[in-house]
């Protein structure tokens, strides 16, 4: 068995980070948004001070690899645990983390890994190759509890070489593996952590990481409070501080009202606004308040459908979803230049991204066609009907981001045009988990950011969606690209996946999505990692008050 050595400087990443079990859950113009907003980060950074940051959900769980409320739980989670690791956002490179390099085998089954030797978990015990086998372990044995466990397909061991090597072995190809060990999901815990049970771990008491700072307090709805580590000194070299944090805390206050946050921002009350809504990025450029923006990789928001239903099964009411929706409008009307149009499952900046524009135009006479072809007719009221049934439609989506409603309603309009009637099913997070896991909706309206062409495998295959597809060809593809380890070869498969499920109609692209916050000018070095989620805030800081 042969290895290749990946240096982790100078090299062409294999694709990007962790998907969620969450399915499509959450939750830039025409090339990636920059990583942050320019900043005039030329000064020497101060030591010291308390920022606060007001996000718009409550993180769920603290547990790195349990099931939180996407983004939100990732912004705090990052800064307590550490990943492997990391993925540069400007060159989409892996560079050092926890680990100082690693190798493959020719066939992508098997990744060893070389750890620093000079980690210690905010418990003060060491970090060694025990850890990382033992938080993989724990990983598999969560199962459905875990939003990390896709990333371990053909999963079979993870092996203790000597305290500072560890080789995961996988019993089929899975070239995306390195990538994913760059994400929260994947952050390494301590054994005090593993001794308490996975479904027990969710307020963070018992979350002992290698991270720039520790839990200080977890209000449920409220606010979580972190205090920095003093002995810290292992960032990535990419973010600029290979010491203690700069800060003395990060609180994230949770504000569930979008216009509250730009309040809270404007009034001084806070020193970071995540969330930043498309209606109030004008208002807050006006005021002189810097904006971080970042396109967001991944699964473009678009309509997926559920093909145990019967109606959305036939591929001819789903083209004509799709030939009956303008994309443009949505955007233009929901949200903002800063959102690309989507032209894919796949959102631009991702790896592996192909234009599959060609299979969604606009045309609401073509969608007419097809719907009286398939036996569809127009009635009394405008809703089309077959055999005594209507064309009315269940659609679940989530309520976590602002814009989803205006674009959702939009929609609604579009198709009704048509004589497609949809009701829309809004629900916060958990509530659409629970309907998700029940099959119960037609049509499920989302995205899901990830620096990896592999999230379609855990979207759209038979062994991980929730969406009943049955589609071997597709299937193919989808396993196939974790099999090629030489990117060119990757990125083809990819591009064939994308054009199945463009050609299927499984997935209808309407808008890709732009992570925004915003900050006070004395704010400097909060910035987006490759996922498009916040950042390890080890590097961040606030001008002397």
């Amino acid at each position: 068995m042969t290895r290749t050595r990946h240096p982790l400087r100078g090299r062409v990443a294999l694709s990007a980070s962790i998907a969620v079990a969450a399915g499509l859950a959450l939750s830039a113009c025409a090339g990636a948004a920059p990583a942050s907003a320019p900043q005039d980060d030329a000064a020497t950074p101060v030591d010291g001070g308390d920022l606060t940051f007001a996000i718009a959900n409550d993180p769920i769980s603290l547990n790195p690899s349990g099931i939180g409320s996407g983004n939100d739980t990732w912004y705090v989670t990052r800064q307590l645990v550490d990943s492997l690791l990391y993925q540069n956002p400007d060159t989409g490179e892996l560079e050092p983390w926890l680990a100082t390099s690693y190798t493959a085998n020719d066939d992508a089954t098997a990744f060893t890994f070389e750890l620093r030797d000079d980690v210690t978990f905010s418990d003060g015990t060491p970090f060694t190759a025990a850890n990382v086998k033992a938080t993989f372990d724990d990983i598999i044995a969560a199962g459905a509890l875990s939003q990390s466990v896709s990333s371990f397909v053909g999963y079979q061991e993870t092996k203790v070489i000597d305290d500072d090597t560890v080789e995961v072995d996988f019993s089929t190809p899975n070239a995306a593996f390195p990538n994913s060990t760059a994400a929260v999901g994947l952050g390494i815990v301590g054994d005090a952590t593993l001794a308490v049970p996975f479904a027990d771990r969710a307020d963070g008491k018992a979350v002992v990481g290698t991270g720039p700072f520790t839990l200080d307090t977890y209000t449920k709805d409220v606010e979580t409070v972190l205090a920095a580590r003093e002995d810290y000194a292992w960032a990535p070299e990419a973010l600029g501080n290979d010491g203690r944090a700069h800060l003395d805390t990060v609180t994230f206050q949770i504000v569930p009202e979008a216009s509250v946050r730009t309040g809270s921002l404007t009034s001084d009350q806070v020193d970071v606004i995540g969330g930043v809504q498309p209606t109030d990025v004008q208002t807050l450029q006006d005021a002189g308040y810097p904006l971080v923006s970042r396109g967001n990789p991944g699964i473009s928001f678009g309509l997926s459908f559920n093909l145990a239903r019967p109606i959305v099964s036939d591929i001819a009411v789903r083209e004509a979803i799709s030939a009956a929706i303008d994309p443009k409008v949505v955007r233009d009307t929901a949200l903002n230049d800063l959102f690309n149009v989507a032209t894919s499952a796949l959102a631009k900046n991702t790896p592996s991204w192909a234009d599959e524009s060609k299979h969604f135009s606009y045309d609401p006479d073509h969608a007419a066609e097809l719907l009286e072809k398939a036996g569809w007719t127009e009635g009394s009221d405008g809703i089309r009907t077959k055999d005594g049934q209507p064309l009315t439609l269940q659609l679940a989506w989530i309520t976590n981001f602002g814009p989803n409603q205006t674009s959702l309603e939009l929609i609604q309009q579009q198709l009704k045009a048509v004589g497609i009637d949809v009701e829309l099913e809004g629900s916060t997070v958990p509530e659409f988990l629970e309907k998700q896991a029940s099959g119960d909706f037609d049509i499920v309206w989302g995205n899901l950011s990830r620096a990896d062409g592999d999230v379609l495998r855990t979207q759209y295959s038979a062994a991980t969606t929730k969406l009943n597809i049955d589609d071997p060809e597709l299937e193919a593809l989808l396993q196939g690209q974790l099999a090629a380890g030489d990117t060119a070869a990757r990125d083809k498969i990819l591009a064939d996946a994308q054009a199945r499920i463009a050609s299927q109609y499984y997935q209808i692209p309407v808008h890709e999505l732009t992570s925004i916050l915003s900050t006070q000018t004395t704010v400097h070095d909060v910035t987006f990692g490759a996922d498009s989620r916040l950042n390890s805030l080890v590097a961040a800081w606030k001008d002397a008050s």
